[in-house]
């Protein structure tokens, strides 16, 4: 009986091995490859519509991938990642030197990836015909020096996404504050500023120009179905330009701003693997398809005269 136990026993391991990776693991749990595995990642909320596309897009391509977004204001994606909460953020920056050095002292190799141009994006309610605007006197709105619509008659409400969210931060460094002295309302997301505009003919929104920018989605067609985005100009002299993607290029419109993936996750593992999707040609087709200004891929601009 005993030299069949050890026939049976050597059967079991043999079929256990054979199921088994090459380092003695069963088939299905690896440690993550940039193809499998699972990784949370924070996104500012601005970039929402086009991460949400992504992250479908590359959960498709590699079905074993299981990536959860949080999304997020700036401040607080900052925050999770220094307090070592994830290994991949998406901001509107690149880390400062500061910031570098901080993580530096700590052994931290962190790499950075331009992934988009983006804009900040104003918009208005239908009712209110003022929807030309310099960068002047949007700093006196936001400064409180200006504060009534001159078709309208009624107070300037401006709206925003979130408290230290990066349209907020980037319109309080445009405006060199380090706090606009005005009260401003937040709400919760770029959504609920579209909604909040719809229904309040005197608001003026800021939002994420990737919240309205995919006209090929109906959620977005949704969105632009009762507002209107104000065109920008740098002064009184220049021409006026909406955030379409060849005046964000060419940086014509005046508040562009860019996507950034900071990742700190290890070159082999999955995080590391949706950054390289990301910069990379589906990555950036999605991007361009989102209407935003792709980081590598080539653009072409055609100009357009009439006789």
């Amino acid at each position: 009986m005993k030299p069949m136990l050890k026939i049976s026993t050597a059967i079991i391991l043999a079929v256990f091995f054979a199921a088994c990776g090459s380092e003695g693991r069963p088939i299905g749990y690896e440690s993550d490859t940039h193809g499998r595995g699972k990784a949370v990642i924070y996104v500012e909320e601005s970039f929402k519509p086009l991460f949400d596309t992504s992250i479908y897009t590359f959960e498709s391509q590699f079905p074993h991938a299981d990536i959860e977004a949080i999304y997020s204001s700036e401040g607080k994606i900052m925050e999770a990642f220094f307090q070592n909460k994830t290994k991949t953020i998406c901001i509107s920056r690149d880390f400062t030197d500061a910031e570098k050095a901080q993580l530096r002292k700590q052994n931290v190799e962190v790499r950075s990836d331009k992934v988009a141009q983006d804009a900040v994006t104003l918009i208005v309610n239908p009712a209110n015909m003022d929807t030309l605007m310099t960068v002047q006197r949007l700093k006196r709105i936001l400064t409180g020096k200006d504060t009534i619509w001159q078709g309208l008659k009624t107070r300037i409400n401006v709206v925003y996404d979130r408290e230290s969210s990066a349209n907020f931060n980037f319109l309080r460094d445009y405006c060199g504050k380090n706090n606009i002295p005005i009260n401003i309302l937040a709400v919760n997301g770029n959504e609920e500023v579209i909604n909040y505009v719809k229904k309040n003919k005197s608001a003026l929104g800021v939002i994420g120009l990737n919240w309205i920018s995919d006209q090929d989605d109906f959620d977005v067609l949704d969105f632009v179905n009762g507002i209107t985005v104000v065109s920008l100009a740098k002064s009184e002299n220049d021409d006026y330009f909406k955030p379409y993607a060849a005046f964000v290029y060419t940086k014509e419109y005046p508040l562009t701003r860019e996507i950034w993936l900071i990742n700190k996750g290890k070159k082999s593992g999955l995080n590391t693997g949706f950054v390289l999707f990301m910069i990379g040609e589906k990555g950036q087709t999605i991007v361009q398809k989102s209407a935003l200004v792709p980081a590598t891929a080539p653009i072409r601009l055609i100009q357009m005269t009439t006789d």
